[in-house]
């Protein structure tokens, strides 16, 4: 059971950045992918973006594409978004989540593991 601990979020202003980590308990296999979705009340969790964790490919939602990265630290068993140009729209519950599979998808229902969610909030 691979338990993920995200941290990084909070209150910042429109056009600001904020740089989300998520801690996985053990060591993430090359087969796995990991993910970032988000969720505001009364809406389905939404794909923000993924990356295969032994080549690094990254896939983005049109939502995360050209303002958010993904990336890993494999070390650290650790995994990032950077978000740029945050809009007041990017306001939701940010998850972390991974699936035994080295393949990206961008619905929920494929990951295996959750993370138990950091609120991101920006103002405008």
């Amino acid at each position: 059971q691979v338990q993920l601990v995200e941290s990084g979020g909070g209150l910042v202003q429109a056009g600001g950045s904020l740089r989300l980590s998520c801690v996985a308990s053990e060591r993430t296999s090359s087969n796995y992918a990991m993910g970032w979705f988000r969720q505001v009340p009364g809406k389905e969790r939404q794909f923000v973006g993924g990356i295969n964790w032994s080549s690094g490919w990254t896939y983005y939602s049109d939502s995360g594409k050209g303002r958010f990265t993904i990336s890993r630290d494999n070390a650290k068993n650790t995994l990032f978004m950077q978000m740029n140009c945050l809009k007041p729209g990017d306001t939701a519950i940010y998850y972390c989540t991974a699936r035994r599979s080295a393949v990206v998808r961008t619905a929920a229902s494929e990951y295996d593991y959750w993370g138990q969610g950091t609120q991101v909030t920006v103002s405008s």
